[in-house]
């Protein structure tokens, strides 16, 4: 679980909860359900115009990946492939294959294969390297969908407050509750607000990262095969994979994988 999206959420509920009351309002003058309705549902049903629907009924799904904290094994690639990497140069590449059906990681498999079957160098990396770029545009569909939410949001709420407002003007009669039906009618560009700065677009910035942080793990494999294919020195490549770590995970087996 992803605390930090957790706290994220809660904060920004109490920060606004904060707001209204400290500013004179109440909770019950910002909720009204056909503000809601507009905003919330119709920027959603939007979403169906511009999306498959397989996406549209799967957005929340992947939005849910927000409250994960993905581990890619990023210090699980560099100890694996500096032992793959000896066993190649110890007793030769076809040796490989005994343990490849034992590999979790299907894009490591998929490398390795490639190097025990003798594939050249370039033709593996740009195999490699397609299948990353792929697995990259799909997670971009995927952001693109809520990016696109964030963006029908507001417009949903300013239409949801020029209805409010016609329906004000059409009881100018009524004085005294002009104050209140003013009132409503900006609400849902509040929620629109909302919606995209405090919820759906930080989703997306979320996916994102994780997103980045998958490339650099594949990245990472790239460059292990690459090594292994070319019989590099297992500490030379393990220095490599080293970079693509941060200080901290780096320094933690840094002494494992370099020692003499």
């Amino acid at each position: 679980m992803d605390i930090a999206t957790i706290i994220g959420i809660v904060g920004g509920a109490a920060m606004i909860v904060m707001s209204v009351m400290t500013s004179g309002g109440s909770l019950g003058g910002i909720l009204d359900i056909p503000s809601a309705a507009m905003t919330i549902g119709g920027s959603y049903f939007a979403i169906w115009i511009a999306a498959p629907m397989k996406k549209c009924l799967g957005l929340f799904k992947v939005m849910g990946k927000a409250f994960k904290v993905p581990d890619f094994g990023e210090k699980n690639i560099v100890v694996n492939m500096q032992a793959l990497s000896e066993k190649a140069r110890r007793e030769g590449i076809l040796a490989l294959e005994d343990g490849l059906d034992d590999l979790e990681d299907p894009f490591m498999k998929m490398g390795l294969r490639l190097v025990v079957d003798g594939t050249d160098g370039n033709i593996i990396r740009a195999v490699m390297e397609n299948e990353m770029n792929q697995c990259e545009a799909r997670h971009m569909s995927w952001i693109n969908i809520v990016n696109q939410w964030a963006g029908f949001a507001p417009g949903f709420g300013m239409m949801g407050t020029v209805v409010g407002l016609i329906g004000m003007l059409n009881n100018l009669e009524d004085k005294s509750s002009l104050g209140p039906n003013m009132a409503v009618a900006l609400i849902t560009t509040l929620y629109g607000s909302m919606m995209a700065n405090w919820l759906i677009t930080p989703f997306s910035q979320k996916l994102l990262d994780q997103n980045a942080q998958e490339m650099r793990s594949k990245e990472m494999v790239i460059e292990g095969v690459l090594a292994i294919q070319a019989g590099e020195n297992p500490r030379i490549m393990a220095q490599k994979l080293l970079t693509y770590l941060d200080p901290v995970t780096r320094k933690a087996i840094e002494a494992d994988v370099l020692k003499d």
